[in-house]
Order: C-alpha cells, then structure tokens, then sequence
C-alpha cells in the first residue's frame, strides 16, 4: 500500500476510534423465549408481524415455538422464506412487499445472519422508501428508526442479532457488500438455545468458528477498547469450552446456551472495534461463488493470522494466554503460533478444509478489489494490504492457485 494511503487509513481509524463514546451504539433486550417475545408484541399493540427466514428453517418446523405463542396471543403472523443464504436484494424487495400488503407493524428476523440481515435491511427499505439497497451501502446511510426489529438466531455464529451491520448480495453483479447503520441494530433479540438444538454438525462447526473470527478480528485490530477486549475474551473462552462439545454432540444444552452467549459476546465486540480483511475477503467470496460465510471466515482465519505476523503478535499472544490456549509464561511469539495452530486444530477436528475449493484465478483481481474497497478504511486491521497484495491471500486460501 503506497503511503499516502496508508496515511489516509490510519487517520480515519483514529479519528473513528476517538469517537467511539459518543457514538449511539446499544444492545438489544434480551428475551429467553417465545412466549415472552408473544407478550412483549401484544403489549406494543404490534398485531401484525412479517417474519423472515428461509426454506431449511421453516422446512424444519423450527417456527412452530413462535407462530404457537403469536396465536395464543391473537398476533396475526406473515412468512417470507424465501432468504438464500447470501441473501440478495430481491429478497429484500420481495419480503418488504409481503410487510407493505399485510399491514404488518413490527419484523423478525429467524434463522441465521442471512435471514437476520435480510429482515435489517427490509427494515431500512420501510424506513427509507425512496432509498435503493445499494445505495445504502457503507457507513450511516440509513439514520432513520426501524419498525420494531426482533432477531430470533438459530445458530450461534453472526452475532447479527446484537450488531449494527447487514450484509447483502446484488444478484446481478454478484458484489456482496456491508451496510453499517445504528438504526440496524435490533431492538430485541430472543437467545433460546433450543432452537439451536440439533443444528447440523457442518453449521454447528463453521458458524462457531464464525463467531471466533468476529471476537479475534476485533480484538487483535487497532480500535480496541477496555469493553470490547473482555467481551472478545469472553466469547473465545466460550467457544473453546464448548464449541466442540456442541459439534460432537447437538443435543448438549449447556454447550449450546453458551455457544449463543459467546456470539452474542463477540458481536458486541466486533460491532464497536469492527472486523478485518478475513471478512472483506469471506464477503467477495460468498459474492461471486455463494461460499457460506462462516465456512469462508472458518478457512481465511489461520491465513491472515499468519499474514499480519509481528503486527498482532503482542494482541494474539495475550489473548491466548488468558483464554488458557497458550500457557501463562509463553513470549508473545509463542502463544500467538499457539493460538494459530489451535485454530487450525480446531478446523481439522470439525472436518473444515484447509482451503476452499472453486476459486478461479480469473477472478481474483475483481474480488481483490471489493475486498480492498470493503476494508480500507474501515477495518483497524494490524497490517494494511492493498488490492494487490490482497489478491495472494486468495492464493493462499484457493490452495491450488501458490
């Protein structure tokens, strides 16, 4: 990266870090299960409700919980399933529709980040008529309230359910792309294991490791507060305790509550100190070939850990020491390698590969591109990369392709 860019980035990150107490950032209210979530509509007077998810959710029965209590509560209840999983601005015209004919007062987002994204951005299509998704895209585009916005997660890895971030794919040019708004943050979010129960070993693996790549990024980047350290501390302490305990065995409640606190710990990590180039790289790839993103995030992790090298030795080396992944008297050299190769243990002991198949090295320029134009300036990352010395790490993760 040339120098007067490089310049430009840190500047604004310092400028952006300096305003973090005074930025509106908030969390959602918690509720523990449906029925409180039934209550808490009727009390609002919401008597129409728009829930988006997708086919494999409702396909499930995973809604019956929720749409039992909307009834016994005399909610009437709407479903859009038609959300992919790198959910499209169709998606979002097509279920903002179905909440405009319904007359519907509030929206909830069930399923994964892509069902709970696409329910933040059909919120910001309500609030802001006149205003394209991709016109949207970017920093504090919206700045307007919401309809009542509740986040019901089934997996435990976006934390989209505490952020102020939405990701969304243009079916066109296959460019996914982050819009970050506070008003995107939910108001409430329900956090009941028992819809995580049973989630596939595949989706229990990679949105886990999705979940630790959003508390690592924003702990090792350069905007890293007091709050958002202890909270990202937290989250990989959880996932170290309990995310192969839930791969192994679904139907562990203990392991699954806190595989659901620990994304919820690292989304509000990484919603105030933000991610890095492991997600503007995911986010390209889950554009152009519709790579599920914790897999992509799952697979770039030990890359970029191992790119950056000195850079966030000092930051990954505490956190593996107190997370207990390194032990207490290792040098930061030490208990970074440790951390990097627990990482990769942990891929390998949930069948995650070690790169991603399908990347063409034709597309690897444009990708770069959307990756550099994502994260620069944005992301605090330890070390700063332009498209070009981006475009090896896509080497790196395509295996094939060194």
């Amino acid at each position: 990266m040339n120098p007067i860019k490089k310049i430009y980035c840190r500047v604004f990150q310092i400028c952006f870090r300096a305003a973090l107490p005074i930025l509106p950032y908030r969390e959602p209210k918690i509720l523990e299960n449906m029925k409180a979530l039934a209550a808490l509509l009727k009390e609002k007077e919401k008597n129409s409700i728009l829930i988006v998810t997708d086919k494999g959710i409702s396909g499930l029965g995973l809604l019956e919980e929720l749409t039992e209590a909307l009834k016994e509560s005399g909610i009437a209840y709407h479903v859009y399933d038609d959300t992919v999983p790198n959910p499209t601005i169709d998606n979002v015209e097509q279920a903002r529709e179905l909440y405009l004919q319904k007359g519907c007062g509030a929206i909830i987002g069930f399923g994964g980040g892509s069902s709970i994204d696409c329910a933040k951005v059909v919120g910001a299509r309500i609030a802001k008529p006149a205003k394209p998704v991709h016109k949207m895209r970017g920093l504090l585009k919206i700045c307007k309230k919401l309809p009542m916005l509740i986040a019901i997660p089934t997996t435990a890895g976006t934390g989209s359910e505490t952020t102020l971030a939405a990701v969304i794919t243009d079916g066109d040019t296959h460019h996914k792309y982050p819009i970050n708004d506070f008003s995107l943050i939910p108001a409430y979010a329900v956090l009941d294991y028992q819809v995580t129960i049973g989630l596939p070993k595949h989706l229990t693996a990679t949105t886990g490791m999705d979940a630790l790549t959003h508390a690592v990024e924003a702990y090792i980047g350069r905007s890293t507060t007091k709050f958002t350290r202890r909270m990202a501390e937290e989250a990989v302490i959880l996932i170290k305790d309990n995310l192969k305990h839930a791969y192994d065995n679904g139907e562990d409640a203990e392991a699954r509550k806190h595989m659901l606190r620990a994304a919820y710990c690292a989304g509000i990590a990484f919603t105030r100190s933000y991610v890095g180039y492991v997600h503007g790289v995911a986010h390209s790839l889950g554009g152009q070939y519709g790579i599920p993103h914790g897999l992509a995030n799952a697979v770039i992790l030990p890359y970029f850990l191992e790119e950056y090298g000195k850079s966030c030795e000092k930051k990954l080396g505490k956190l593996a020491r107190s997370c207990g992944i390194a032990e207490a008297g290792a040098s930061d050299e030490k208990a970074s390698s440790d951390f990097i190769a627990w990482v990769k243990a942990m891929n390998h002991s949930m069948q995650i590969p070690k790169t991603l198949e399908g990347i063409r090295e034709e597309d690897i320029p444009k990708m770069a591109e959307h990756a550099d134009k994502e994260s620069n300036p944005l992301y605090p990352v330890p070390k700063l990369m332009n498209a070009k010395e981006l475009e090896g790490m896509y080497r790196k993760v395509a295996g094939n392709l060194e």
